[in-house]
């Protein structure tokens, strides 16, 4: 720490600082005016202030409701899912619960945080895991990149800079900061260089700045050497006439570390084969282990280029596996992957609906596999197959495109005959195919984890449900997770027409699941709200009701989904049993309109 983070210039020589600075750049021309600061009154407290109310976290997340958030988005990795979403889980539990003991117990000396490490290839899912963990979990997340750092040597105040955005990020509240998140990526690219003769002082230093944040430390907010700081400083203390120390401290900070770390394989692989060396050991071939990053040791790492002290710190390694093809594939067919959500987006700008086939996807799978780059391949495949056609489609008068094998394996041909016979009935049979295709893979995505979603979102997940949910999916452009959040928001709006029909009606409706289903559905497809199906309801039920009422007596109905389909023909058979000499009325009067 520089001896600017030891002291806090006084106001008057901040402002000679920057006057001297803005001579220096504009000469005379700019000056800096500043007004006389009136100190304020003493207060008539003489008192000591009162202690500040000790700061808490909500947090409650288990690490099983992690874990099943995470497999809605990610394919395979479960034990990296596993590994992270329990530490975390732990990290933040552990500080509420800390939080919540006595003042005597807070304070306690040795204990580690779960700073964590990831190891695997580039395109697994990393950065993507920990984005996902942070947005669930809902505090503040700051991305670095180390390779930065290294670039300038000695960069205490670049790793600094990482905690002060963690501020930013959370709006100025250094409460909520202070429970943030700090991923840094390539962190592999700061171990020092093993063929270098002498220490690698830009590394090691780039190490050694981590070393405090990482465990515990207070991170001044304000940079003296930044202009822009002081003149906030001297702002602040023109309006309150005091000079205020603002810092954050790092205790409760997550940091998460992750990298390819290519060529640690070999190093594993010779402390393997190193040990075995003895009489009755038994020869292997290390490097033929697939599964040889699971044996990765704390000595491999400090061979690798880090420091001891710096390892010691990330006590949580999990490693990433390797993605296949078909993992790829079943990353693209994940209704929320973020790949075809987004090319859909890309259209769908454009008014023009994108659907699908299932060979295309595992095609495209294919294509990115062979770029050896993991997900991030699938990225560059989708964009290279279909960008003729996003360029030229705009430009017609086509708003519905069927994506199938035929159009990325022969894109000039396919293009040519859409813009040749834009409404030929063929292809409109073959989108309707392809979106009926879709809609029955979200089925059967929701049907497998209708146990998770029901328990989630606390609705009962049924077939009818489920299929409304698919072709809610299917129309818009979003995950599943918001359709069904929706959904749920939508029901529980639902539910209080009854409320309002009762207050300003006086009679009792009750809505059957399958009618709740229709208003929900009428609200996906005009893009409305419960309350605005209440008018529409108020319109088709209320002189109808209340004449039944008049009479029969009764105050409470039933209503089903065709009756809200058919209200003439509803009301209508009612007044009919209500006027039948002959027969009886039901026996069941809260059942009549089922009838």
């Amino acid at each position: 720490m520089s001896e600017y983070n030891e002291k806090i210039p006084d106001p008057k020589e901040l402002e000679k600082e920057l006057g001297d600075f803005l001579a220096k750049k504009f000469g005379g021309s700019v000056k800096l005016a500043t007004p006389i600061v009136m100190p304020q009154a003493a207060s008539s407290d003489e008192g000591e202030p009162p202690p500040k109310a000790r700061q808490t976290i909500n947090f409650d997340l288990k690490p099983k409701d992690l874990v099943s958030y995470l497999d809605q988005y990610i394919v395979k990795q479960t034990a990296a899912k596993d590994t992270l979403a329990t530490k975390i889980c732990t990290h933040f539990n552990r500080i509420k619960h800390l939080q919540s003991a006595p003042d005597d117990f807070i304070d306690m000396v040795g204990i580690i945080k779960n700073n964590v490490l990831m190891l695997g290839p580039t395109g697994v899912g990393k950065t993507y895991m920990v984005r996902l963990i942070a947005k669930k979990i809902g505090v503040p997340f700051v991305k670095g990149d180390a390779t930065k750092f290294s670039e300038t040597g000695y960069v205490g105040g670049d790793v600094e800079d990482l905690v002060r955005d963690l501020v930013k990020e959370a709006d100025g509240d250094i409460q909520l900061a202070q429970y943030g998140i700090i991923y840094i990526d390539e962190i592999d690219k700061i171990a020092s260089s093993h063929n270098l003769i002498g220490a690698d002082v830009s590394r090691t230093g780039v190490q050694r700045a981590l070393l405090k944040p990482m465990e515990e430390t207070d991170v001044d907010l304000k940079v003296p050497h930044d202009p822009v700081s002081m003149l906030q400083e001297i702002d602040r203390f023109r309006k309150t006439g005091k000079k205020e120390k603002s810092s954050i401290n790092t205790k409760h900070i997550l940091f998460i570390m992750s990298g390819a770390f290519s060529g640690i394989d070999k190093i594993i692989s010779k402390r393997i084969a190193d040990q075995k060396i003895g009489f009755g050991a038994t020869l292997s071939d290390p490097s033929k282990d697939g599964d040889i990053l699971s044996k990765l040791k704390s000595e491999d790492l400090v061979e690798f280029g880090f420091e001891s002290e710096f390892v010691g710190r990330l006590p949580v390694r999990t490693i990433f596996e390797r993605l296949t093809e078909l993992d790829l594939r079943d990353i693209l067919e994940n209704p929320n992957n973020p790949i075809i959500l987004g090319k859909k987006l890309d259209f769908a700008a454009y008014g023009i609906d994108i659907k699908f086939q299932a060979d295309t996807l595992a095609e495209l799978a294919r294509r990115a596999y062979d770029e050896n780059t993991g997900a991030r391949g699938l990225v560059s495949a989708v964009e290279s197959a279909l960008l003729p056609f996003e360029k030229t489609l705009p430009s017609t008068t086509i708003t519905r495109f069927a994506a199938t094998r035929q159009v990325i394996d022969r894109p000039q041909e396919s293009l040519d005959e859409l813009l040749e016979r834009p409404g030929d009935a063929s292809f409109r049979q073959t989108f309707d195919r392809l979106a009926e295709e879709e809609c029955q893979r979200i089925v059967e995505y929701v049907t497998a984890n209708r146990k998770t979603f029901g328990e989630k979102y606390g609705i009962q997940l049924t077939a009818s449900r489920i299929e409304l949910a698919a072709k809610a999916y299917c129309s818009l452009v979003t995950d599943i997770e918001k359709v069904l959040k929706k959904i749920k928001t939508y029901y529980e709006e639902t539910k209080t027409i009854e409320l309002y029909f009762i207050k300003n009606h006086g009679i009792n409706i009750v809505l059957e699941e399958e009618a709740i289903d229709h208003i929900i559905e009428q609200c996906f497809r005009d893009r409305g709200k419960p309350e605005d199906y209440y008018r529409r309801l108020t319109a088709d039920f209320e002189h109808g009701l209340k004449l039944v009422r008049e009479k029969t007596g009764r105050t409470r109905f039933f209503i089903t989904r065709e009756a809200l389909e058919k209200p003439d023909s509803f009301i209508a058979g009612l007044l009919r049993q209500a006027s039948d000499d002959h027969l009886p009325l039901s026996p069941n009067p809260d059942k009549l309109l089922k009838g």
